[in-house]
């Protein structure tokens, strides 16, 4: 085996295993980035949705409750999670794979009842009063989704709607009737604000660009050997080719062998310095034998 192939051989063993290493880093590093991007569009919908909420309960219902019509019609606008998902509802118009739900266990309108996967979602905030947030993703029908939840909890202004039938207004039970959405306890975790983001488009943009990139490495791995295999050709093969033509030639008698010119201070000139000392000292002791 020549020595470039040896040279080439020991380069693509050591190039093929860094590039595997940077290309596992790459890859990691690429999907980390698009999850967080997804990450911070769910928390981007989560404060909107709970700004909504709060302008509802703050500001909104208490106008609304002052009404004449509130007092015999019920009056869904006054519910802060009503506001929240129908502002959502005209951003899901536009954004059809991003969703936002405020699930609920036992809800008055039935509508808001959870999933089974939703269900387990507010379970665990449920079991785990310390969490204030949690996150995970989950394959919906678009594909991978990220979804972002928190959890709600009962306070003292819910239980006048859903402590018992007979203390909540009158208008709510003609709506929604009394079979539902009751029992609710002061403080405990009842629902929970889950919002979905697609990571299907993330995920697809991480992929591309690794793909680009390891197409990158490759040529760029490529270009080094060839540079190297370059180098290492004028650099140490063809002056030691030299040196071993030459010493063919002297081995067969050849007389009228010229010196070898001397490059640098390398190895590769010792060796062709020292085989120019041999020459001449061969030369010399042909010289005594044939006397």
């Amino acid at each position: 085996m020549k020595l470039l192939t040896k040279f080439n051989l020991i380069l693509i063993v050591l190039f093929g295993a860094c590039g595997l290493i940077i290309a596992a880093v790459a890859y990691q590093f690429l999907i980390n980035n698009a999850r967080r991007e997804v990450m911070q569009e769910a928390e981007l919908m989560m404060a909107s949705a709970k700004s909504v909420r709060d302008y509802t309960a703050d500001d909104l219902a208490p106008l609304l409750e002052q009404t004449p019509k509130h007092q015999t019609v019920f009056l869904p606008e006054t519910v802060p999670a009503f506001s929240a998902l129908a502002t959502f509802n005209h951003i899901h118009q536009k954004y059809p794979d991003y969703e936002y739900h405020e699930a609920t266990l036992n809800p008055t309108n039935l509508t808001h009842r959870a999933l089974d996967w939703e269900a387990d979602v507010i379970n665990y905030l449920r079991d785990h009063p310390d969490k204030q947030e949690i996150a995970g993703e989950r394959v919906a029908e678009s594909g991978r989704v990220l979804y972002l939840a928190t959890p709600i909890a009962a306070d003292p202004s819910c239980m006048q709607c859903h402590s018992v039938p007979s203390a909540a207004p009158v208008a709510m039970i003609a709506k929604y009737g009394s079979q539902h959405g009751f029992g609710w306890k002061p403080g405990s975790v009842v629902a929970a604000q889950i919002v979905s983001v697609p990571m299907s488009l993330p995920v697809q943009v991480a992929s591309l660009a690794f793909r680009q990139l390891l197409l990158y490495l490759i040529l760029a791995m490529v270009a080094t050997i060839i540079a190297l295999d370059i180098g290492v050709y004028y650099i140490v093969i063809h002056p030691l080719k030299l040196v071993s033509q030459t010493a063919d030639r002297v081995s067969r008698g050849d007389k009228d062998v010229p010196r070898l010119e001397v490059k640098g201070k390398d190895e590769i000139a010792t060796v062709t310095e020292s085989f120019n000392r041999m020459r001449v000292s061969l030369e010399k002791a042909i010289k005594l034998l044939g006397s």
